[in-house]
C-alpha cells in the first residue's frame, strides 16, 4: 500500500441504517432520539436525520437488498452507538416507549435494543 497522502478524509461523515418502511421508521427514530422536526423523505427512500456529529440516515436500500419480500438486511451487531449522559434514564426512556430491549444496563454503561426493523443498536453512556 502507498504511504502517499490519501485524499479520503480520516472522518465518518454518516452511517446508513436499513429499513422496510421509511416513513415508520423516520416517525419511530424521531420519538426516540427527540427530534421535533418531521424530516423530509428524499427520492422516496433516504431520510436523513439532523443529527449532532455523524449523520444517521434511513434508507430502504433499494439498490442492496431494499427490492427483495424481506428488505434489506439489518445490523445483527451494533454498528454505532447512542451517547447519553443518564443511562438509567435513558434505559427507563427507551422500556416505557416500548422498544426491544436486548440487554439490561451493563456495567453501568451500556445497554443494547432493537428499532422496528430488527437492527441491533446500543446506547452508552
Amino acid at each position: 500500500m502507498s504511504t502517499s497522502t490519501s485524499p479520503i478524509k480520516n472522518r465518518i461523515c454518516g452511517t446508513f441504517m436499513p429499513v422496510r418502511d421509511i416513513e415508520r421508521a423516520r416517525d419511530w427514530y424521531c420519538k426516540i432520539l427527540g427530534i421535533s422536526e418531521t424530516p423530509e423523505i428524499m427520492s422516496g427512500h433516504l431520510c436523513p436525520l439532523p443529527m449532532q456529529g455523524a449523520g444517521l440516515i434511513l434508507d430502504t436500500m433499494p439498490m442492496w437488498g431494499g427490492k427483495e419480500p424481506d428488505g434489506p438486511p439489518t445490523y445483527q451487531s451494533p454498528a454505532f452507538m447512542f451517547a447519553t449522559d443518564d443511562i438509567e434514564s435513558s434505559y427507563q426512556f427507551m422500556k416505557d416507549n416500548g422498544v426491544e430491549l436486548v440487554t439490561g444496563i451493563e456495567n453501568g454503561h451500556w445497554f443494547a435494543f432493537r428499532d422496528p426493523d430488527g437492527n441491533l443498536l446500543m446506547v452508552c453512556k
